[in-house]
């Protein structure tokens, strides 16, 4: 994909933002087939403890329509399916929601946001008025008021969350709780990101009741890991084995990992595309304006898979790549530094003067921006680097752009959810940027929690890579992991280790 097509893209999204929802009916008539949402006829925003599903429609554009509503939530009984809600909290919604994708119309404003805002204040209210929300609704062309009472437990986020923050602390262990239970028997939770995020935050608690989950994760890792593996999409794979098992050994220091480790970076070093002979020979029949034309174009990246293969190497799974590299490197293991550089040279040519990361080893423009998964990706990577050279400034610019472009952070390419996680690691790498990334998406966190406590959910977006039967457990995954940065118990939230 050129940077012009990319380019023209984002542009002609952004004049069709928020969910980019299309005529067909996605992404709305998307359905789960297994877990806890399996029960709901589409994949619609949650409103947070409410138990309320919602849709945003065309021709009601400042009402949220009512899809779904739990058994048992604070809802049942009180708001039916195809109420539109018009007001909470006592205000009125009169900001029309936005549509489609790209800078002008990234974020929650109109309903969405609105309710987010009342729903966090009940919340935090005190007295007779803590957890009471009421809700204006439209039924049947006659207007009704509701009051629902919330279950305030863990009341509202801090101004500092998730750090100094009593609810944040609660959530975490109620999230690593539940993901305790979603472990399969073989130690994995699911896709890479589940692997990687899960156990991560697990293992950053440093709780003993988590250990033998984390150690039966690292166990999986290196079973599904070999020097010269094969697989479709096995470079994800890979890289999430390289940061979890460095992190592991890292903190356990047990002796089993170092082998397992190496057998990583030496498929890693096959993998990494750096010549012209791994050119898959089906990429010039699929993908002709991606082949390579000049030496040295799009060499030091990794793509889905071994060497060049569809559009060849890609930023996302680079800057996990070269993440993995800066993580080895740190438990011993002999990492080649020309290649690691050549990985950071693919990320390089894919910054813009912004510090924004696009999509290959290419630049679109240099003042615009979209997803910041990739720019969190190659910011941790720089973040981590151990080697020479202008690494650390090169994560303050990540940093501080995913900081001052705080709007699109969970409406990510591919996985929204990896690329929220990401977002966050490397935003942290500049507390200014982390606390402006934090405040700006507050409405998500508040939003995404479910009525169960135990989990969160993903919203919809542009991409739905993970809606499904994990439409809460990637999440809660990554939300766990976010929660735990203040901690500082990983190296790539911030421990120092000798």
């Amino acid at each position: 994909m050129t940077p012009r097509l990319i380019l023209s893209l984002l542009t002609a999204s952004a004049l069709t933002a928020q969910v980019h929802y299309h005529k067909d009916g996605r992404p709305w008539s998307q359905r789960a087939s297994s877990g806890p949402d399996q029960v709901v006829d589409g994949w619609f925003y949650n409103l947070g403890v409410t138990g309320i599903r919602v849709e945003l429609v065309e021709d009601a554009p400042t009402h949220l329509v009512v899809r779904h509503v739990f058994e048992g939530s604070p809802a049942a009984n009180k708001v039916r399916v195809g109420d539109h809600i018009v007001g909470a909290g006592g205000w009125g919604f009169f900001e029309a929601h936005q549509n489609g994708y790209g800078m002008k119309v990234f974020g929650p404003y109109g309903p969405i946001y609105d309710f987010a805002q009342a729903l966090d204040k009940s919340l935090g209210s005190k007295g007779k008025k803590k957890g009471r929300l009421a809700l204006s609704l439209k039924r049947d062309g006659k207007k009704v008021e509701v009051r629902l009472k919330l279950p305030a437990t863990h009341g509202t986020y801090a101004k500092t969350y998730p750090d100094k923050c009593k609810k944040s602390e609660a959530l975490l262990e109620d999230m690593l709780d539940w993901l305790l239970k979603q472990q399969q028997d073989n130690g994995s939770f699911g896709s890479p990101p589940d692997n990687l995020f899960a156990p991560l935050a697990m293992l950053s608690s440093g709780k003993p009741k988590y250990q033998k989950a984390v150690e039966r994760a690292a166990k999986f890792h290196a079973r599904v890991t070999t020097a010269k593996g094969h697989g479709s999409l096995i470079n994800w794979t890979y890289v999430s084995a390289g940061i979890f098992l460095s992190e592991y050994y890292l903190a356990t220091k047990a002796s089993w990992v170092l082998a397992e480790l190496q057998e990583v970076y030496d498929f890693l070093i096959h993998s990494q595309y750096t010549d012209s002979s791994q050119i898959n020979p089906k990429a010039y029949e699929s993908h002709p304006d991606a082949v390579p034309r000049k030496a040295g174009e799009h060499q030091g990246g990794w793509g889905h898979n071994p060497g060049f293969e569809g559009y060849g190497p890609i930023a996302m799974i680079t800057g996990q790549g070269a993440l993995a590299f800066a993580l080895m490197k740190r438990c011993g293991i002999d990492v080649d530094k020309g290649r690691a550089e050549a990985a950071y040279a693919f990320l390089e040519r894919g910054t813009g003067n912004n510090g924004y990361v696009w999509y290959g080893d290419s630049v679109a423009s240099h003042s615009d921006y979209a997803d910041m998964g990739r720019t969190g990706a190659a910011g941790v990577a720089c973040w981590l680097s151990p080697w020479k050279g202008d690494y650390q400034k090169r994560a303050q610019q990540h940093a501080r752009c995913i900081g001052e472009h705080p709007d699109s952070f969970p409406d990510t390419h591919a996985s929204p959810t990896m690329g929220m996680a990401f977002a966050a690691l490397a935003a942290n790498a500049d507390r200014k940027s982390f606390r402006q990334l934090m405040d700006a998406n507050r409405w998500w966190f508040t939003l995404s929690r479910c009525s169960d406590d135990g989990t969160f959910y993903y919203q919809p977006n542009r991409d739905n890579a993970g809606y499904g039967g994990d439409s809460r457990r990637k999440p809660t995954a990554v939300v766990a992991l976010i929660f735990s940065i203040p901690q500082r118990n990983l190296a790539i939230t911030g421990k120092k280790y000798r």
